[in-house]
């Protein structure tokens, strides 16, 4: 089960361009929104905010205690200055308990690949993280992958693959690769490729950094 996490929050009347005084002061705006709630613009102190938001997963429930009333949510957007690195905007999806809700999960590959010790394959991840649906309080942290069935190069792990319990259900395709076994030749082309895919999107996010902050309330 994971683990439950509290922040502090409190109304806000700031809105628009003009909570850069608020981020000024130190304070970080957000919205509270779902379950029993109307939409809320709301201001939480930042260093704390950050700093629980930034060791939490993106299944992990957040309490926003606001107002003294205390709301299970799940963090659904968060809005960065790329530039800067720092966090302007945040999301809070309040949740109902007893319904069931999808979230992101951190993938884990555990185990040893007998494939890398006695071929010398290198172990490929494939997805980082797969949207499940369950009740929150049943959302794991992550979802570990054991690749110790992986004997030969080219073995892979699929999600059709998994034994979960039946309270998780995997909303990505069945046949969604999450990790496999490659020579090494075929592991240096896919490292190419890689990157260059990355120094794409880092060029598209310092582009885009120039215009979020205006962007988020």
């Amino acid at each position: 089960m994971m683990q439950t996490v509290v922040v502090n929050a409190e109304k806000r009347e700031v809105i628009g361009k003009k909570v850069k005084v608020l981020r000024r002061k130190g304070l970080l705006p957000a919205v509270i929104y779902g379950h029993g709630v109307d939409d809320t613009a709301i201001v939480l102190n930042y260093k704390a905010t950050s700093r629980t938001l930034a060791k939490a997963e993106s299944s992990n429930l957040i309490t926003v205690n606001l107002d003294g009333k205390k709301y299970p949510t799940l963090v659904r957007e968060k809005q960065w200055d790329y530039i800067k690195r720092t966090l302007l905007h945040v999301d809070f999806q309040v949740v109902s308990m007893t319904e069931k809700i999808a979230a992101m999960v951190r993938v884990v590959l555990v185990g040893t690949a007998p494939a890398v010790s006695t071929f010398g394959a290198i172990l490929i991840s494939g997805l980082n993280e797969v949207e499940i649906e369950a009740l929150p309080s049943d959302l794991p942290e992550s979802l570990e992958v054991d690749v110790s069935g992986l004997e030969k190069i080219g073995d892979t792990v699929l999600i059709r693959d998994l034994d979960l319990p039946d309270k998780l259900t995997i909303l990505n395709d069945p046949n969604s690769m999450l990790a496999v076994t490659s020579s090494i030749e075929e592991a240096i082309v896919e490292e190419v490729d890689a990157a260059e895919f990355l120094e794409d999107e880092e060029g598209a996010e310092d582009e885009e950094g120039k215009d979020t902050e205006e962007a988020a309330e």
